[in-house]
């Protein structure tokens, strides 16, 4: 049994779709995201030109596939990272344009996340290439 509409545990009205029109509609507002990403956010472009070099670069270098798949999961990874970022400074302008210390919290953590995921990707791409 779903809770009723006014209780705070009410399901979504965009939530219940199954099978194939789940998939196909999961599709759309995915790609509906990168497209929105890549227009609006100079970090993402950055970095996915920055994974169109590297992806490529790494089926190049001589290591075995679990080498190959540590370069292409950690870019990936910023990917991931960079996009879970920018919905969050989104979330958090669509709330407030007004500067509040929790806002620039939620931002400056979502910016520290970005940043140990190139970390990450730097530290992954020198152990694979210097062994």
């Amino acid at each position: 049994m779903s809770a009723p509409e006014n209780t705070p545990h009410a399901e979504s009205p965009f939530k219940g779709k199954t099978g194939l029109i789940r998939i196909w509609n999961a599709l759309r507002y995915s790609l509906a995201g990168l497209r929105a990403a890549i227009l609006h956010e100079d970090a993402f472009r950055q970095e996915c030109l920055l994974a169109a070099i590297l992806i490529p670069a790494a089926f190049f270098v001589p290591t075995n596939g679990i080498g190959k798949a540590l370069l292409i999961g950690s870019t990936l990874l910023v990917l991931v990272v960079e996009l879970l970022n920018s919905a969050i400074e989104a979330t958090v302008d669509r709330v407030s344009l007004e500067r509040h210390q929790l806002a620039k919290r939620a931002k400056d953590i979502g910016s520290a996340a970005v940043l140990i995921a190139l970390v990450n990707l730097a530290a992954v791409w020198a152990l694979v290439l210097l062994g």
